[in-house]
């Protein structure tokens, strides 16, 4: 005998419909971020920034992109046991999850770090968040077989527990260098003279972002209740902003302290100025609460027509990741033709608010591509590779 478990009272259309848009929202953050990069690079900033010399406007566009990686590498885990559910089961899952992992690693180190730094042969690869979401989706490939409590608890382990290793680092002739310069340890590796590869995301605790995603998937399930949902997706997000408050207020683990500033503003920015570079926990806390609470939102406007614009940008995101970063490379290229190197070294806009006019100038811009590709995707489902874009 079999316990029948209710039914929910949202289709599946608009389930995904809530998941795709949360994912256009950060997309869109990150362009919004990497015009920035591309257009204010006279003005980079630290990790954690600099608050006395980082302007409000500049910190909170740079804050509001701390968004992006950790809810898209969730999103990431929740779509994997969507998939799941949908096709073959864990065995499917495994499999599909192993060679996108390994399409995504090959993909950072060609297509990927070219548009970075158009140079051909490289002598530098950036190893950025495709290649973190790709290792982690191959290490997602050996933990679907664990048993669900058991995944949950060592994400939150992992997510929990590795600021305890922030103090520890090996120098270059220990054979450990390597490996927990990708796992944790932010570096240079050096391959050869004249080459050498940049750890710019720290894969071990994204592992444990996209194992938590994941262990979320029968939150979103066919059979799972839609009320249930959205309150555990509430409960979730008001716990983890309480839990990020009180571990903030403490001023300790695994973060750069905050600090009483001259204003009330910078006082403000002190307080929410945590790591990405590997992700600290209360950066993970933080952004994932926030994470789920949008997620909410969106299940609840599902038919809303702002939404769609939202929905269009999620459901082909590496398309327009690739997309967006080859046009913003021509832009900056043709600017430096054009007008040459106004700021030192670098072409770049005078203010934020430019980079904030040229980001929606994209945005609209890169919208019917996207739409495009997206209902090839949608028309095409024949052509096997189009489901790893």
């Amino acid at each position: 005998m079999t316990l029948a478990l209710p039914r929910s009272t949202h289709t599946a259309v608009g389930r995904l419909h809530s998941i795709d848009a949360l994912r256009g929202m950060v997309i869109l953050f990150m362009l919004l971020d990497h015009v920035r990069e591309t257009f204010f690079l006279h003005r980079q900033v630290t990790d954690p920034m600099d608050i006395a010399t980082t302007e409000p406007a500049l910190f909170f566009s740079r804050t509001l992109a701390h968004l992006c990686a950790p809810v898209f590498v969730l999103l990431t885990g929740l779509s994997a046991w969507l998939y799941g559910e949908k096709y073959a089961g864990k065995a499917d899952v495994c499999g599909f999850l192993f060679k996108r992992g390994l399409f995504l690693v090959v993909l950072e180190f060609t297509l990927v770090n070219f548009a970075w730094t158009f140079q051909l042969p490289p002598t530098v690869i950036y190893m950025q968040v495709i290649w973190a979401i790709g290792l982690s989706m191959i290490a997602l490939s050996l933990m679907v077989w664990l048993p669900r409590s058991v995944l949950l608890l060592l994400s939150v382990a992992i997510i929990a527990g590795h600021n305890l290793l922030d103090s520890l680092h090996f120098p270059i002739e220990s054979a450990m260098h390597v490996p927990w310069a990708i796992a944790h340890d932010r570096g240079w590796i050096e391959v050869a003279e004249g080459f050498r590869l940049r750890t710019s995301y720290p894969v071990l605790p994204w592992i444990g972002v996209i194992g938590l995603g994941y262990a979320m998937g029968p939150w979103f399930g066919r059979a799972a209740d839609a009320s249930v949902r959205q309150r555990t997706l509430m409960i979730c997000g008001i716990a983890g902003l309480a839990g990020f408050m009180a571990l903030r207020l403490l001023n300790g683990y695994g973060e750069k302290p905050w600090q009483v500033g001259d204003s009330a503003v910078q006082t403000l920015m002190s307080f929410f100025n945590i790591t990405k570079y590997p992700p600290s926990l209360l950066f993970i806390t933080l952004t994932l609460s926030v994470g789920c609470l949008l997620l909410l939102w969106f299940e609840r406007l599902q038919q809303s027509r702002w939404l769609r614009p939202l929905t269009v940008f999620g459901s082909a995101p590496m398309f327009f990741y690739l997309a967006h970063l080859y046009v913003l490379k021509i832009l900056y290229v043709l600017a430096v033709a054009l007008f040459g190197l106004n700021q030192g070294q670098w072409f770049g806009f005078s203010s934020i608010g430019a980079v904030w006019v040229t980001a929606i100038f994209l945005a609209i811009a890169l919208f019917p591509p996207v739409q495009w590709f997206s209902g090839l995707k949608a028309r095409r489902r024949d052509i096997a590779w189009l489901k790893y874009f």
